[in-house]
């Protein structure tokens, strides 16, 4: 090789690289497989692709709704609306509960304590029919128009009040299958004492038992099923009062509620535009605390009402219904003893009493428990005086009964008889004394329930039509204000 030359050597293809110490051997490379085409994507089948399942209206409304909850217009929008939503409520709970104890007040002062006092009646009336019976027996054949009339305007009394029970209550209730059992029993009863009479006044002893057939008839059935329908109807009207005096605690709570819910959104305003009031919002608290304070004050004061109607007109007539009617139980029984003559004993313990006597004397016991009941619950001296009246009657006549028993046990019955139903100081004298004052108590405390009532009833008047159409002015002033902060934003 000479000095410019360059010359190039080029090994042959075919030919061993050369070996040394300075070339690297490359290492021997494994047969690779034969690699296996590549496979077409996989067709889908042939049709329509499967639908996605449809959200709900809810689902979709409640994403509508976290959608609007991150912009101040859609903040807005919902609590205008909750707070419509809260003041409607308030006003229709409002109205339904009013309207409830507003019928149920007027139940107690139109229906239900007129038909406790008709049961009552119902009762006296037989009871004292039976004592006019027993009264004319005694007098044989000159029995009295004044004793005979009294009788017939009893029997009438019970008929009509039957009648006006019957009309008042339900067809399938179980007053109304104790009035239709009195209704059975009250010819039946008349039927025995019109052949007491007939036979009585032909002078034949038969008589005496025909009489007291028939008051076996009304002390055993007639009697029992009018105390147990003036029981029932006294069980109306203290439900009629359960209805009608509790506090309207759902509407109450309501009302707080929207309130403060109100007072909330408010504040909320002030804080965000630096306007003290909203004329919106100021109208609809202004309502929602007129109907509140309605509310309150309203019911407070019927409950109040119906609750003095209750404690010095329905218990004081309760009382003095008791009494009278143990009053006339106990004349019925002294007459029955001189009808009887000793046919009828009864024994307690080892002593053997007279059956009539032994009642008369129970009857008289309980009167004079009711009496004294009675003056504790008068209020007032209009009630008060007749009820004293009544206890000095019934005092007199223990002592003349006394008188007239010992004239009886001494063998002397006429003497007996004119002790009783004479024409001197008698018994029946003074029975008519203690039931003529217990009839003027009773229309003195009618006359204070009925007002009392009636005052408390007048305080629920108007509340709940008040409470439905203040809630709407309330709602459509709550919608109103948040108007008008949305008007801000368009």
């Amino acid at each position: 090789m000479t000095t410019g030359e360059v010359t190039v050597t080029h090994l042959p293809t075919s030919s061993t690289p050369p070996t040394g110490p300075g070339l690297p051997t490359l290492p021997a490379v494994p047969a690779q497989p034969a690699q296996a085409p590549p496979r077409p994507p996989a067709q889908a089948p042939h049709g329509p692709a499967e639908p996605q399942p449809r959200r709900t209206a809810f689902a979709e409304g409640l994403d509508q709704l976290r959608a609007a909850a991150t912009t101040e217009p859609g903040r807005l929008r919902i609590i205008g609306a909750l707070l419509a939503l809260l003041v409607v409520a308030f006003g229709a709970v409002t109205a339904w509960q009013m309207t409830d104890r507003a019928a149920a007040a007027d139940d107690v002062l139109t229906s239900s304590q007129p038909l406790s006092s008709d049961a009552a009646d119902i009762y006296r009336s037989l009871a004292d029919a039976n004592t006019a019976a027993s009264s004319g027996f005694l007098a044989g054949g000159q029995e009295s128009a004044a004793s005979r009339d009294r009788y017939e305007k009893d029997i009438r009394t019970a008929a009509e009040k039957l009648v006006n029970a019957a009309a008042n209550s339900d067809p399938d209730s179980p007053s109304a299958a104790t009035i239709a059992k009195l209704n059975r029993l009250l010819p039946e009863y008349k039927g025995l004492v019109e052949r007491a009479r007939t036979y009585n006044r032909q002078g034949f002893p038969v008589g005496g038992a025909y009489l007291r057939y028939a008051n076996e008839k009304m002390q055993e059935q007639m009697l029992p099923a009018a105390e147990e329908l003036y029981k029932k109807e006294n069980q109306r009207l203290r439900a009629d009062y359960a209805d009608a005096t509790p506090y309207p605690w759902a509407a109450i709570a309501l009302g707080v509620l929207a309130l403060t819910v109100l007072a909330w959104a408010q504040h909320r305003n002030y804080q965000r535009t630096n306007r003290v009031l909203n004329h919106g919002l100021v109208a609809a608290t202004a309502t929602a605390t007129v109907v509140l304070l309605w509310l309150v004050v309203g019911h407070s004061v019927a409950r109040a009402g119906l609750n003095d109607s209750y404690d010095h007109g329905v218990r004081s007539l309760n009382v003095l219904h008791d009494a009278r009617i143990a009053s006339l139980k106990a004349r019925g029984n002294e007459n029955l003893t001189l009808v009887a003559r000793g046919a009828e004993t009864k024994k307690v313990g080892q002593e053997t009493f007279d059956a009539y006597d032994y009642d008369f004397r129970t009857d008289m016991s309980a009167l004079g428990k009711h009496l004294a009941a009675a003056e504790k619950l008068a209020d007032d001296a209009s009630g008060e005086t007749p009820v004293t009246a009544a206890v000095g009657n019934m005092t007199e006549w223990k002592k003349r009964h006394t008188a007239a028993r010992e004239q009886d046990e001494n063998g002397n019955y006429q003497q007996a008889l004119d002790k009783v139903i004479g024409t001197g100081k008698t018994t029946g004298e003074c029975f008519d004394s203690v039931d003529a004052n217990l009839r003027t108590a009773l229309a003195h405390e009618e006359t204070e329930f009925k007002r009392a009532a009636d005052d408390g009833r007048d305080a629920l008047t108007g509340l709940s039509a008040g409470a439905a159409v203040l809630a709407v002015l309330g709602a459509a002033g709550a919608v109103l204000g948040i108007g008008r902060r949305l008007s801000e934003y368009r």
